[in-house]
């Protein structure tokens, strides 16, 4: 059942529960009882845009300092501290000394 917006004279805005086929009939605010016609104050949300732009729209409206979700990374996410652990690139030699064959070769191992 879709959320309707409704305008009371005497108290103001309220929303309420309706069924799709009574979009065009007023509601009875719960304050006072009196009837109140439909409005529309905000846009309505619709899913019909492709999922890409839908995305952008939701993560441009998502506070700064809303929680991150846990399910926004996969389950081997390298980046959270989940999933399997990066094998290291450092060789050890049988001496015990280190080298890093992959890094800057000017660098002096410690």
């Amino acid at each position: 059942m879709p959320v309707y917006e409704y305008w009371c004279d005497d108290c103001g805005p309220f929303e309420a529960l309706g069924k799709i086929s009574a979009y065009d009939k007023p509601c009875s605010c719960p304050e006072c009882g009196t009837e109140a016609p439909r409005v529309m104050m905000t846009a309505p949300n619709l899913a019909t845009m492709d999922s890409n732009r839908r995305n952008a729209h939701a993560t441009n409206e998502r506070a700064a300092d809303s929680p991150k979700r846990s399910t926004q990374h996969g389950p081997n996410c390298g980046c959270c501290g989940g999933g399997t652990k990066k094998k290291s690139k450092t060789l050890y030699r049988p001496d015990g000394s280190k080298s890093f064959p992959t890094k800057r070769p000017w660098m002096i191992s410690h």
